[in-house]
Formats: structure tokens, sequence, C-alpha cells
């Protein structure tokens, strides 16, 4: 799955804060990362470190964890076939469902590429790379995102026509890049819609501004990459050679 470079400009990772290059790394989340600095357990450059905040390169510092030295993963990229139901996100402090009760013990310290809302499906790229997730989700790259919505009602010619052009909602202005209608009837209607920046729950506030309540909703693509026939809670690791053309 080969992905389109478009002027993507590898500057480097530049200077973090230790807690979040031990999450960029893929050892730890950032809370667990903050907890093993303060309790002691981090070297950089061979000096024991228990401020978080140290800023360093991770690309170039000397990290160890309890004496174990650092190597820096891979870069890795994965498809996710999210089912409804769980939330796009570490930690709930309401105790819903997230992606992450799904998810093998090696992609945990993985972070999503933009989100899916909790009843949204469909496909969801993680990845332990930010120059990769800063790439997919960057509005100047244009990737297009696209989704088959399912909605109340019959959509119109005329509101398609508007929803392409754009509205205000929120003081917030909601534009849907394409529109297309694949079935309708008085009682509810089913199309693809496409998506280059999303926003906040846009598809949803777009069709409800609209009159229309979404009952379903999947993302079947993001970019060049395609959720096919992937199972839902099935993942599936992208080829390096695709990942690779955006570092």
């Amino acid at each position: 799955m080969a992905l389109v470079k478009k002027g993507f400009n590898n500057r480097g990772a530049g200077r973090v804060p230790l807690y979040r290059a031990l999450s960029k790394l893929g050892k730890a989340s950032r809370e667990e990362a903050k907890a093993l600095i303060l309790e002691g357990k981090v070297k950089v450059h061979g000096k024991l470190e228990t401020d978080p905040h140290k800023m360093i390169n991770p690309d170039r510092a000397h990290i160890e964890i309890e004496g174990a030295k650092v190597i820096k993963e891979s870069t890795r990229l994965v498809m996710f076939h999210k089912p409804a139901g769980y939330l796009t996100t570490k930690r709930d402090p309401e105790g819903r469902p997230i992606i992450y009760d799904l998810l093998p013990e090696e992609l945990q310290t993985f972070h999503a590429v933009g989100r899916l809302d909790q009843h949204t499906s469909g496909l969801l790229l993680l990845t332990n790379s930010s120059k990769v997730s800063h790439y997919l989700t960057n509005p100047e790259n244009k990737i297009p995102r696209t989704y088959i919505a399912q909605v109340r009602g019959e959509v119109t010619e005329d509101e398609m026509n508007q929803m392409r052009k754009g509205i205000v909602d929120a003081d917030e202005t909601l534009c849907f890049h394409e529109v297309r209608l694949l079935k309708s009837s008085q009682k509810e209607s089913k199309l693809e819609v496409i998506l280059i920046e999303g926003k906040y729950r846009e598809i949803r506030r777009m069709f409800e501004a609209f009159h229309h309540e979404v009952f379903k909703l999947k993302r079947i693509s993001y970019g060049n990459f395609m959720l096919g026939d992937l199972k839902s809670g099935a993942i599936l690791d992208v080829e390096v050679s695709g990942v690779e053309q955006l570092l």
C-alpha cells in the first residue's frame, strides 16, 4: 500500500520533554513515562534524570530504563477495524470501552491517527511514529477520508449542494469535500461522504443541521488505505515501504 509523498519535510524530531520522548520511542504512555522518571528509573547520557520535563532530542539522547538501553523502534503503521461502541482514547474516566481493550500488548503504546467517535466504526490507523501521524493529519496534505453514512429521511440534491458549499455550525465552518447519494427512500438515505479536514463530529453535525439523524457511520478509507474486507476488531500491518515514503 504505497503512499503518495507530498512535500513532507523531515527536519528531525527536535527537543521534547523526556516523558514525551519515551512515549515517542514507544516505551510507555506519557503518564507511565512520567511515573518511571519520577521513580528514578530513567537515565539520560548515563545520569539519573527525575524531571519528566527535561528537554532532550529523542533521536540523539542515550536513554536507559532500569539499566536497559532504549532502542528506537522501527516505524510501524497499522490498520485497525474499529467496532462501534469504543472510544478512541487510552483511558476513560467513566470506564467506557476503549479501543485499547481490543488491541494486543505490542500496540498499547501506539497512538491513533485522528479519531473516530464512539459510535463510528471502520478504518482507524495506529502508529508509533509522531512524524507519520503528523503527515497524515496535516490539513495541508489534503488526504481524503471516505465514509458511508446512513441517515434518517430523504436527502435531497439541494441539501447535498449546500453541504459541498459549507455551512456554519457553532461558529465553525463545516464542509464536505464530496457527498454522493447511494440509496434513498422517504425513510432513510445512504451516502458516501469524503472529508479532507475532519472536524469534531463533522458528518453527524452536518446532517443534523438538515434534520437528518445519522444512525450508522463507517469509515472505509483513509488516503490510499482501504478497509476492504478487514474484519471488525482485526488489525493489519501496512508494508514498511509504504510508511517510509512519508519520512
